[in-house]
């Protein structure tokens, strides 16, 4: 079953879930406190070496959490467009005509 909550919520979740305080685990990220907590609030986007440092920390399913990050900047992108899911059928198949062509070089 797929996770809805933001990569945010998902840290917060994690990180609350460990009993870790927020400054411990910017401590362990290198980054600011204020930052996480931005990050955790969805008020400012982690980058992809920040999930992956946060799914060792945590032990988590990396390929998970990337996938949540990835959908999180996608839904970002189009939650505002009517017609939405037909931009994201249209970029799957781009995807796919991409790896195809790929291939065939």
């Amino acid at each position: 079953m797929q996770n809805l909550d933001s990569i945010g919520i998902q840290i917060r979740k994690l990180r609350e879930g460990a009993d870790m305080p927020l400054r411990k685990l910017a401590a362990l990220l290198d980054i600011d406190q204020s930052t996480l907590s931005k990050i955790e609030r969805d008020e400012r986007r982690a980058n992809t070496q920040l999930i992956e440092q946060i799914a060792a920390i945590f032990k988590s399913d990396n390929e998970k959490l990337l996938i949540s990050f990835y959908s999180d900047v996608v839904a970002y992108e189009i939650q505002e467009k009517k017609n939405y899911s037909e931009i994201l059928q249209v970029a799957e198949a781009k995807i796919e005509y991409q790896r195809n062509a790929k291939k065939k070089s």
